[in-house]
């Protein structure tokens, strides 16, 4: 059994290391609105601190300006900072999350269907949704990428390269195993 086990694993052509094709995030053009609005809320600290005539006041309106900083402008950032979608030459990972970090992998052997999907904006800044059917429950999405369809066709090529790669070690193999192992001989 342990020579059958050997003479698979010398069958098997030599796997070449994971390399990294693309590091995406969803476009950032989410960023724009919270943008604009932390401007203007330091504009109106910078006009408004100083005018009253209360210590107390001036202070409240700090802390205000600095609630609204952080919820308007910093949580966007951290929430899209926290998306990230990595392509490799094996496998597609999605990482979301920032308190509960959630990791999704997909294998290009896997096989699967691509859809892309744009609407409203998405079509005007050149993004849109990258739906991965692999026959799950739910399609795996890249939701929002920049350039959809060179993501896709750099997803179709790595699928087609890997199912060649399976379907050429299989071949390989069963080209060098012409002999039938019996379970339990001696």
């Amino acid at each position: 059994m342990s020579r059958a086990r050997d003479e698979m694993v010398e069958a098997q052509a030599p796997q070449e290391a994971e390399r990294v094709v693309a590091r995406l995030r969803p476009n950032a053009r989410r960023l724009f609105l919270p943008a604009i609005l932390v401007i203007a809320t330091v504009g109106a600290l910078g006009y408004f601190y100083g005018n009253f005539t209360e210590g107390w006041i001036n202070l409240v309106l700090l802390a205000g300006g600095a609630v609204i900083i952080v919820l308007v402008g910093l949580l966007p950032l951290i929430g899209w900072l926290s998306r990230r979608y990595t392509i490799t030459t094996r496998r597609i990972i999605v990482r979301h999350g920032f308190f509960v970090r959630i990791r999704q992998e997909l294998l290009h052997s896997r096989g699967y269907d691509i859809t892309v999907r744009k609407h409203g904006l998405q079509s005007v800044f050149g993004s849109g949704d990258v739906l991965i059917n692999a026959g799950l429950d739910a399609p795996f999405v890249l939701a929002d990428v920049p350039g959809p369809s060179l993501v896709v066709s750099a997803l179709s090529d790595l699928m087609e390269h890997s199912q060649n790669t399976i379907a050429t070690n299989r071949q390989k193999f069963e080209a060098d195993s012409d002999h039938t192992i019996a379970l339990g001989a001696r």
